[in-house]
């Protein structure tokens, strides 16, 4: 049997999500087969991105975990980048994510932790692959470009969730 994780994994949803849509169902599903645990925050009503960048400050504090990952997609996204500054994630995984953004204060901001992937779709209609190109080129981070558009929907989620899988393995195997 394969050795068990034992990171807590958080995931932030985006603007028009919910805190268990499509994408974190399937990647939840990964991780608990890799051993994680895992927490999906509730962010439904909340449109300032810095309260929800604080809730989830808090509950990370509040749970006392030593290992854990943050996951976020699109405005959820930027909540892991920003929260990344006041914790020690060790890694980061950013679907879709909200960068280089006007409307997002400070969405230039790299993160501060030193495992980071992103995964974009080709045909994102709210944030342009272009611009996740060049955040990921200044956060100098792994970035896998799939057909898709902004959900990350399909086949794109198909490709998603093996990426998960990948990068929790690599963090797995990492100290």
């Amino acid at each position: 049997m394969a050795e068990q994780m034992r990171d807590k994994i958080y995931f932030s949803h985006g603007q028009e999500s919910g805190p268990w849509g499509t994408k974190i169902q399937r990647l939840s599903r990964t991780a608990s087969d890799l051993g994680c645990e895992f927490a999906s925050i509730d962010y439904r009503g909340m449109t300032d991105p810095q309260a929800r960048v604080d809730k989830l400050v808090a509950t990370v504090r509040d749970d006392d975990v030593k290992n854990y990952i943050l996951v976020g997609s699109s405005m959820g996204a930027y909540v892991s980048i920003a929260a990344s500054h006041a914790l020690s994630p060790r890694g980061l995984f950013l679907l879709a994510a909200a960068v280089m953004l006007p409307a997002y204060p400070e969405s230039e901001r790299l993160p501060a932790c030193g495992h980071v992937e992103m995964v974009h779709g080709w045909n994102d209609e709210i944030i342009p692959a272009d611009l996740a190109i060049e955040y990921a080129r200044r956060a100098d981070c792994s970035l896998h470009l799939v057909s898709g558009e902004h959900r990350l929907q399909d086949a794109a989620l198909d490709a998603t969730e093996r990426l998960f899988r990948a990068f929790l393995i690599r963090m797995r195997d990492t100290p």
